[in-house]
């Protein structure tokens, strides 16, 4: 017995099962239950539901045949000879009135006379649609699975099929992924090979620092800031010595700086190297020097290098008393021994006392040292 017709029977016995009226209502009662079945689980389809309905409409028709009697045989029309209907024929039966039946079928033919028992009659049930009042019906739960074989789980229909839109093929998918794979892969080799940098990045050898000069306050017009060869610019000019390593009492050196006398293979120079607090060392201007400067437009030149292996970049700031200064001044030094120009348009007028020439060995107060060889001056003619 499946799950639809012990849910009929068991409502069945909950009543008079005899009386066709309550059988209605019994009946009504399954279409209703099923309803709620079926818009409790959206995913049934149409067609599902509608198989559902044909069921429950069978197996009422198979209930209900069980209540209902059997056909009695059908005599035979037996027509009169013809002297028998005008000497006096066989009286005619009539029937009783016949009592209210359901309309029945006859499940096969009966024959005149025979002794095979009755026929069975299948009643014909209507489409019973569920009512919203049924009273007197008992419950009937048809949320139970139906018979084995009956269709319970179904896909989407067509609509929800193109909401959900079609599924690719492995196939395609497979290429998709491939297709991808294949296309970050070579975009990741290309930015491993520089294809997407441009020349300036392409170039990843050192920069060069060529000996160059960085004003904060001064720039000149004419390029002397630019360092030149040591005796490039001595067959013009009349130097006038301002420092020499022979003579390093008139250097004076912070507490946290070094100045110290050192030689190499090419002239004894004097090694500076600036504090952690970035503090300079001093060399002298003498006053007799600044006289011979006022009014002139004078070059001073700082021969010196880094030293061995250290490239760095000093600072120069002046201080030439009632003269005024040179405004501060950046070079980047290596390893060559080169010459450090600046130039200085001095006013008439008497110096009054010596001046200073400061040199910031490390702008960057990394301890590295420079080398000076020489510090001189010459007048512009």
């Amino acid at each position: 017995m499946d799950a639809i017709e012990k849910a009929i029977r068991n409502a069945l016995e909950k009543g008079n099962a005899e009386d066709r009226a309550f059988r209605e209502r019994v009946y009504r009662a399954a279409f209703a239950a099923l309803d709620r079945a079926l818009q409790a689980n959206p995913g049934v389809t149409v067609e599902v539901a509608i198989k559902r309905r044909k069921a429950i409409q069978a197996k009422i028709t198979e209930i209900e045949s069980e209540y209902l009697p059997a056909v009695p045989g059908v005599a035979p029309q037996i027509d009169a000879p013809a002297g028998e209907a005008e000497g006096g024929a066989a009286p005619a039966v009539e029937a009783g009135p016949k009592a209210p039946s359901p309309a029945v079928a006859v499940d096969g033919t009966v024959q005149p006379g025979s002794d095979a028992p009755r026929s069975r009659v299948l009643p014909v049930v209507p489409d019973i649609m569920p009512d919203a009042s049924l009273p007197g019906a008992p419950a009937i739960d048809m949320s139970a699975p139906a018979a084995p074989g009956a269709a319970t789980e179904v896909a989407p229909d067509r609509d929800e099929r193109r909401i959900r839109g079609r599924r690719l093929p492995l196939t395609a998918i497979f290429f998709t992924v491939t297709l991808l794979a294949a296309i970050g892969i070579g975009l990741y080799f290309a930015m491993q090979t520089g294809v997407f940098k441009t020349a300036a990045q392409l170039n990843t050898a050192p920069p060069e620092a060529p000996p160059t000069v960085e004003d904060d306050d001064f720039t000149p017009a004419d390029g002397a800031n630019a360092p030149a060869k040591p005796g490039a610019a001595d067959q013009s000019r009349d130097w006038i010595n301002v420092f020499s390593p022979t003579d390093p009492t008139h250097v004076a050196a912070p507490s946290d700086a070094k100045a110290e006398v050192m030689k190499d293979d090419s002239a004894p120079f004097l090694r500076i190297q600036s504090g952690a607090s970035g503090s300079a060392i001093a060399f002298d201007v003498g006053q007799g020097v600044l006289e011979k400067l006022a009014g002139k437009h004078a070059v001073f030149d700082i021969i010196a290098r880094a030293e061995d292996g250290k490239d760095t970049q000093i600072s120069v700031d002046c201080n030439f008393g009632e003269l005024g200064d040179c405004g501060r001044k950046r070079y980047a030094v290596g390893q060559q021994k080169n010459e450090y120009l600046f130039d200085v348009k001095f006013p008439d007028k008497h110096p009054g006392s010596a001046g200073t020439i400061a040199i910031n060995s490390d702008f960057d107060k990394q301890g590295k040292a420079v080398n000076v060889y020489e510090i001189r001056v010459s007048i512009e003619p």
